[in-house]
């Protein structure tokens, strides 16, 4: 009879099985040299692997969110700092018990950021609920950068809804754990910042800035500047919190100055309602 073979059949050895014949016979953990380069973490920590730590740092989630169906997502930024209202009435309790001044005014400003909180979940439900009754290449996906705060609030949203949802953390000094509600086969963790902020454009169909400290206001400003560089498409750009952000930052002295066109304050709305920012952003896409 003819020898056939399968057209499916591999080619070339398999990495993974060489490595682990390599290790049952107690080669593994030898000689630097004589580590496969793949499987020597000294060597792929040296300053001159830098660029082939980025191009995995690139593919790794790339290719996970492919293959669970994650193409469009709308991130959600925002600060790790806010609570849920749950847990800061109760801080409030405790530290009214306690009697310090200082404690209970800061406990009372933790209540009122809250609400920032309350709203960002809000918002993901509505996102995930629409999302549920579309076929799986026309979902819109809720993704934060994993940690607490605004971003476990949106993640939650979705959560509760029974939506995957993504989780952008970054490797930091003081180690920040991705937040319970993240799905964990779409828990990715970064070194690099830049890497990080590409993931968040891959795919993201529009952003929504809750208030927030350097970090937010840095993913703001880098999607404000794509969009205005025309360097990414236009996507709808949401400040949630009007208050908040129109006290932080004037616009329209960047304007007066010169420094940007008046056009380019259309490249982002304000919003202080979680199902009037959905809206905006249906709407944009006539969803």
């Amino acid at each position: 009879m003819e020898n056939t073979q399968n057209l499916d059949v591999s080619r070339l050895a398999n990495a993974w099985a060489d490595l682990h014949a390599h290790a049952d016979k107690g080669n593994l953990l030898q000689a630097d040299a004589y580590r496969m380069a793949f499987a020597d973490p000294e060597f792929l920590l040296r300053r001159e692997t830098r660029g082939l730590r980025m191009q995995l740092e690139m593919l790794k989630p790339d290719l996970d969110q492919a293959a669970q169906g994650v193409e469009h997502t709308i991130v959600v930024f925002g600060s790790a700092r806010f609570p849920s209202p749950e847990t800061a009435k109760q801080a409030l309790r405790s530290a009214q018990s306690g009697g310090d001044a200082a404690q209970i005014a800061n406990a009372q400003r933790q209540v009122r950021n809250s609400m920032h909180y309350e709203n960002a979940r809000l918002f993901a439900r509505l996102v995930a609920g629409h999302s549920a009754r579309k076929p799986l290449k026309d979902r819109l996906f809720i993704c934060t950068g994993g940690g607490p705060g605004i971003m476990e609030a949106a993640n939650r949203g979705a959560f509760e809804m029974g939506a995957l949802t993504p989780g952008l953390n970054i490797a930091l000094p003081h180690e920040q754990q991705a937040n319970p509600y993240v799905t964990p086969s779409l828990s990715f963790k970064f070194h690099y910042f830049a890497l990080r902020k590409m993931h968040f454009m891959m795919r993201a169909k529009a952003l929504v800035a809750f208030p927030g400290g350097f970090g937010t206001l840095d993913e703001l400003f880098e999607v404000i500047t794509l969009v205005q560089t025309k360097k990414a498409k236009p996507v709808p750009i949401v400040l949630f919190g009007s208050d908040y952000w129109k006290r932080l930052i004037n616009f329209d002295v960047l304007v007066e100055e010169g420094a940007i066109s008046p056009e380019d304050l259309s490249l982002f709305k304000y919003s202080d309602d979680p199902q009037e920012a959905w809206d905006f952003i249906r709407n944009f896409y006539n969803l």
